[in-house]
């Protein structure tokens, strides 16, 4: 059942009582039950928060009965832990529930339990000092990826079809690759983040999904999508609905094809055979295919990242201490988060509004250079998944190692989190030793519907949805 249905595909058997809602959930926590020790995607149980919500009624929404797991990173349901992949966040119980977690509820989702993450999402891979590696099932020795490593090794395994991730600089994008699943980052302001804030890392960050089918990717969004009170701004509305765009045809698209990433770093050759053979792919579907590189400063636009994500890492982390009254340190945060804090003490007022300036000058640039082409596509990720601990918790790995690491492992996907656009990473390829690898399609500012109709179209021309992994 888990495993031939995408999430509509549940909802739809949950709608004509083929199944209830409790047999669904009974399934999905037995098949969590008999993964997670394998690769420790699970950060809590909430099974019996979803043994309630079904007893209490669920709303008739698009996944009625479809069992849902939250990441847990600074996604609220009130009176529930939210650890943040960290020790400092241990015993934290928030008195609020997140707007987007209202919106899965009303959409029928039953939420029973919460994904692991990286502290406070800053790795690309899901290794914490709190819940240990998440581990992927291609591979149990290589990387789930991160910062939504949980959630993707979750529906990997096929506990779920679907589950909730963020990107705040390749998070769904990066786990969506290594896994071998379809994962789409919104534009900015497409999905609600408060109420606690309404953006995350200065606008860097959204929230969304990892998904197997594309069709569910846009059912979420259109469930979920849409300005809430306080919001400083909002993505536009599509025309009509986004899953209505996935089986429509998307026309002749001019595509980007870009194999070299702005820091000039090296891309592993079979990461450049995946990239090349889906530019064949889309030429065989009547797109015009064309080399092209974006031409931007990567050191600059690196620097302004960590000056907008370090002070704030610092910001909530002083907070809390000081709220506790706990004194920071490795006891209670990891390595990397402390270079984080410290690095991010030494920024200024003067630092960050530069760092905006340099961001917003960079989506301005590569939004002219969309004006040319309607997609860029290039690899998600420079190499196949990583061995755990490459980039994750590692005596041998500093501060500025993990930096060097991390830059070389994704060089590709931060252009979207820095210009606020759409992108998304589709499972067509594999390596020589069976390890997935994605491809990522960059977007115009807004333009969901269109990737939607591309990926629809990719989906059923090159079909994922039997290539899974093989466990015991």
């Amino acid at each position: 059942m888990l495993d031939e249905n995408d999430a509509l595909g549940l909802a739809e058997l949950v709608r004509k009582r083929k199944v209830s809602p409790t047999e669904l959930l009974d399934a999905a926590i037995a098949r969590a039950e008999a993964t997670n020790p394998r690769f420790n995607f699970m950060a809590q149980e909430l099974y019996d928060l979803g043994r309630r919500a079904i007893a209490q009624g669920l709303p008739q929404g698009p996944f009625t009965g479809v069992p849902w797991l939250l990441k847990d990173l600074q996604v609220y349901k009130q009176g529930e832990l939210t650890r943040n992949g960290s020790r400092l966040y241990r015993d934290y119980r928030p008195d609020v529930t997140s707007e987007l977690v209202r919106r899965h509820e009303r959409a029928g989702f039953v939420i029973f339990g919460k994904t692991t993450t990286p502290e406070f999402g800053l790795t690309g891979t899901t290794e914490s000092a709190l819940t240990g590696a998440t581990r992927n099932p291609w591979d149990p020795n290589r990387i789930a990826g991160g910062s939504s490593g949980g959630a993707a090794a979750a529906v990997a395994a096929g506990v779920i079809p679907a589950a909730h991730a963020s990107d705040g600089g390749g998070s769904i994008r990066i786990p969506a690759s290594c896994c071998g699943l379809f994962g789409l980052k919104p534009s900015r302001g497409r999905v609600p983040m408060g109420p606690l804030r309404t953006e995350g890392w200065g606008g860097l960050s959204t929230y969304h999904a990892i998904t197997r089918s594309v069709r569910d990717s846009a059912a979420i969004l259109d469930a979920t999508h849409g300005v809430e009170p306080g919001s400083r701004y909002g993505a536009p509305s599509p025309e009509g609905t986004f899953l209505s765009n996935v089986g429509r045809d998307p026309g002749s698209l001019r595509v980007a094809l870009m194999t070299r990433p702005i820091s000039g770093s090296p891309v592993d050759p079979e990461c450049i055979e995946a990239v090349r053979k889906a530019a064949l792919l889309c030429e065989s579907l009547g797109h015009i295919v064309e080399e092209a590189n974006l031409e931007l400063d990567a050191a600059a636009l690196g620097q302004a990242s960590f000056a907008i994500i370090g002070p704030a890492v610092a910001a909530d982390v002083t907070d809390r201490a000081r709220r506790l009254g706990v004194t920071l340190g490795p006891d209670l945060l990891e390595p990397i988060t402390l270079g984080f804090v410290e690095y991010g003490k030494t920024f200024s007022a003067m630092d960050h509004a530069r760092a905006g300036n340099v961001l917003q000058e960079a989506a301005v640039r590569v939004g002219q250079f969309m004006r040319r082409y309607d997609v860029v596509l290039m690899p998600t990720l420079a190499s196949p998944p990583l061995p755990i601990g490459r980039i994750g918790l590692s005596p041998d790995c500093s501060f500025e190692e993990w930096g060097r690491r991390t830059s070389e492992f994704s060089p590709f996907c931060q252009v979207a989190n820095w210009t606020g656009q759409p992108a998304m990473s589709v499972p067509l390829a594999h390596s020589a030793s069976g390890l997935p690898v994605g491809v990522m399609f960059l977007g115009r500012y807004g333009e969901e519907d269109l990737l939607f109709r591309l990926a629809g179209q990719l989906e059923r021309a090159a079909p994922w949805k039997d290539r899974r992994p093989t466990f015991p």
